[in-house]
């Protein structure tokens, strides 16, 4: 099992969403969260005389799941179409983090490994 975590403008999660629902993703997480990468920000104006100011930190979605190590392919490449700003992406557009999962239990029923997910 793997666990994927991808960052992705706010504005494309929907459409995140239901692309890796089509890929057959059954479940995952989404998380509100700010950062920032490489691109340390942006300028944003302030004010009527064209003040501006450096944001730091910008709005994120996190969508996180755990599935079986034979869809893994199948979800990054859904997330990575889905993310893409444009034809050949922008700076912001994302990043996608790939994690081992050792276990995975259901507390309902106390099933474990892939059939718990």
């Amino acid at each position: 099992m793997v666990k994927i975590e991808a960052i992705v403008r706010p504005e494309r999660v929907n459409l995140v969403v239901d692309a890796v629902e089509k890929a057959g993703c059954r479940g995952f997480h989404l998380f509100n969260v700010s950062g920032r990468g490489r691109q340390k920000g942006i300028e944003v104006f302030t004010g009527r005389a064209g003040d501006t100011a450096i944001r730091t930190s910008l709005p994120k979605t996190l969508p996180v799941t755990v599935v079986p190590d034979e869809m893994q392919e199948a979800i990054v490449s859904a997330i990575i179409d889905a993310a893409l700003s444009g034809e050949h992406g922008e700076i912001g557009d994302g990043k996608i983090f790939i994690t081992q999962v050792a276990d995975a239990i259901r507390v309902r029923t106390r099933e474990r490994g892939e059939s718990a997910i």
